[in-house]
């Protein structure tokens, strides 16, 4: 089971994104670290809608190897934030080689994109992003598992997307009982 995520934090990310799995998996019992790309003197990282979250630690003080999951949100210009970080795109090969789960969500297939992750995987992604990533197979779907790598559309799919991420670290059970206690359907 999962027990170490890290979500990577850009300005412009979209805060649904980001914030609605740091809620579920946390109500999971996994600790969620918030790591800061460009991150001000306090922290703090303004969103795409001006919601400013602090972060645990500034992306460059991220150790991969403490982590399980990275989660990146999309947004714009959070996702190309993200993909232009070199600290970004090193945890994310990181973790993937070290058994670990690559997630991304709405534009932020292209930090997997830019990270060398996408060949040979099947990925979604917001509409029109597809063609910014000339790596893997374009599905189209809500939600996509390819392996340890997950992607999702967009900012109506995170609720989704965090529980489809228990369910793929290997808590099926609890993901249901966290979408029922939601009142999910």
């Amino acid at each position: 089971m999962l027990k170490n995520a890290l979500i990577f934090l850009a300005p412009g990310f979209e805060e649904l994104e980001a914030l609605a799995p740091v809620d579920v998996l946390r109500r999971a019992g996994v600790n969620v670290v918030l790591a800061g790309v460009q991150a001000d003197s306090s922290n703090l990282i303004p969103g795409a809608h001006g919601v400013k979250v602090l972060c645990d630690l500034r992306a460059e003080d991220v150790n991969p190897a403490d982590f399980d999951l990275v989660y990146y949100p999309g947004g714009m210009p959070g996702a190309a934030n993200l993909a232009a970080s070199k600290e970004c795109l090193s945890a994310a090969r990181s973790i993937y080689e070290a058994g670990g789960y690559v997630c991304a969500i709405c534009a932020a297939p292209i930090v997997l994109e830019a990270a060398g992750l996408l060949d040979g995987q099947e990925y979604t992604c917001y509409p029109g992003f597809e063609s910014k990533i000339a790596g893997g197979k374009y599905t189209g779907k809500f939600i996509q598992k390819s392996g340890r790598i997950l992607t999702a559309c967009g900012p109506a799919a995170a609720l989704d997307f965090a529980l489809e991420i228990l369910r793929a670290t290997g808590a099926t059970a609890l993901a249901s009982q966290l979408s029922g206690g939601m009142m999910r359907k």
